[in-house]
C-alpha cells in the first residue's frame, strides 16, 4: 500500500510535484492532468492500494485538483485495475 499525504498541498503544481515524487514518475512529467495520465497509464507501475490522507484538505485548497485526480483514477480502475483500491480519507489519521 502506498499512502500519500496531501494535506499541506495548496497549489496544483504543488499536488503533481507530490504524485510525481511519490509515485515515482519520470523526471520528464509534464506536471499536468494528461501528463499523469500517461504516466499511470504507461511509465509507472501504481500499487494495488494507494490511500491518500488529508483529501478534505486538499478539497479546500485545490478543489480542481482533488477532483481531477479522482477522475483519473477512477477512469484507469475502470479502464485498466477494477481491483485498484484507492481511499480518500478525511484528516490526517485514519
Amino acid at each position: 500500500m502506498l499512502t500519500i499525504d496531501v494535506s499541506s498541498v495548496v497549489s496544483e503544481d504543488e499536488l503533481h510535484g507530490l504524485l510525481q515524487r511519490e509515485f515515482d514518475f519520470p523526471s520528464f512529467y509534464g506536471g499536468n492532468w494528461d501528463a499523469f495520465w500517461d504516466a499511470v497509464t504507461g511509465l509507472v507501475e501504481i500499487p494495488g492500494h494507494v490511500r491518500f490522507l488529508g483529501w478534505d484538505s486538499l478539497l479546500e485548497h485545490v478543489p480542481s485538483g482533488g477532483r481531477m485526480l479522482r477522475r483519473q483514477l477512477d477512469n484507469y480502475r475502470n479502464r485498466y485495475r477494477p481491483d485498484l483500491l484507492v481511499e480518500y480519507v478525511q484528516g490526517r489519521h485514519l
